[in-house]
């Protein structure tokens, strides 16, 4: 029996192009184990910063040593000839995180070679990058938020009469504090909380330089729990999970500073509550018409009782300490069989009726 090629695609163009490289090697080592090398056959993929792929000792190389190959100027007209071993793909299994990653475009163009991918489709791919159009299908699936308002950038950027009405808007329907972030990024980047107008200004210049689509969200006094999804028509959900810190926020620093962060797992709270958490965390994954994998991130406000949807994650972090990973290794899932069932499912919609 021939062992299925499996492409793992990793790097890519985004501000967290080190961390895929970590998630990648972390899913290599998953492929490699006794576990799956019966079934599988790696054959790596690496997306330099520039955008061109290699193939090969490249790619194997930046697996070995985790670190991404040195910063050389594209060749023109290089950047869309791939290497001849993307031919031998049987699945692609793409670990690419952030913009041109995990928000539909690699996706799209994955299905386009009509070879198997792992993880959601373009469709929910873009959903779950896009905060604004995130929210919009959770409100349409009718799951409680924290109030939030969009803002485009050329509201931030504009005349000296239309930015502080804005801001006096902001202030009259969300009130301080208030967190705002660029809809397009992910990892943190570019997320502020502000305390004050001065803050407030601040933080919607800085967002405006990162993504010309905003938001802007209301903050709240919560624990951060999340809960890990995987399957197709019928997905399951993982146990709870929660972060904790001693930081103001949950921010770039914090999420990838060593000791800034403790996961919790699982988290403790009431059983009906994780119930509660569990089932609201497959709805949002159908609201965006998930596939395979996500992470579903909520806040639970003990004082009230209220669980909020905070976002959904489409390509969450995959090293052996991330808490996607971590929550099914605590549900019995270890992360060789995590690894083994996203493929299966990857080829489970690949051969779905259209």
């Amino acid at each position: 029996m021939v062992n299925l090629r499996i492409g793992l695609l990793f790097g890519g163009c985004s501000g967290e192009h080190e961390v895929s490289i970590r998630s990648a090697q972390a899913i290599a080592q998953a492929l490699l184990a006794p576990a799956n090398s019966d079934r599988y056959q790696l054959l790596p993929f690496y997306i330099e910063k520039t955008g061109q792929w290699q193939a090969g000792e490249p790619a194997e190389t930046v697996l070995t040593t985790g670190a991404p190959l040195p910063a050389a100027e594209r060749a023109s007209g290089q950047l869309w000839n791939f290497p001849p071993q993307v031919s031998d793909v049987d699945i692609w299994f793409p670990v690419l995180h952030g913009p041109n990653g995990e928000d539909g475009s690699i996706q799209g163009l994955l299905q386009l070679m009509q070879v198997p991918v792992v993880g959601c489709g373009v469709l929910a791919s873009a959903l779950g990058m896009d905060k604004l159009a995130m929210k919009a299908a959770f409100a349409h699936a009718g799951l409680p938020q924290v109030k939030y308002m969009g803002v485009n950038r050329s509201e931030v950027w504009s005349n000296p009469c239309v930015f502080p009405k804005l801001c006096d808007q902001i202030e009259v329907a969300l009130g301080y504090p208030c967190f705002i972030k660029p809809a397009n990024l992910g990892s943190s980047v570019g997320i502020a909380k502000a305390r004050t107008r001065s803050e407030l200004e601040a933080a919607l210049d800085s967002a405006a330089s990162y993504d010309r689509r905003l938001i802007v969200e209301a903050g709240v006094t919560a624990r951060e729990v999340e809960c890990a999804v995987l399957g197709n028509d019928h997905p399951k959900a993982s146990i709870v999970g929660e972060i904790t810190f001693s930081s103001d926020f949950y921010d770039y620093d914090t999420k990838y500073t060593a000791g800034k962060a403790d996961l919790v797992i699982p988290a403790p709270l009431p059983a009906a509550v994780i119930s509660q958490i569990q089932e609201m965390a497959i709805q949002a994954f159908t609201a965006i018409d998930g596939a395979g994998i996500a992470r579903v991130d909520f806040f639970y406000v003990e004082a009230t009782g209220e669980i909020l949807i905070n976002e959904i994650n489409t390509m969450p972090g995959f090293t052996a300490t991330s808490m996607y990973p971590r929550l099914w290794a605590a549900s019995g899932v270890s992360f060789e069989e995590l690894v083994h069932r996203l493929i299966q499912l990857g080829l489970e919609r690949f051969d779905a009726p259209c």
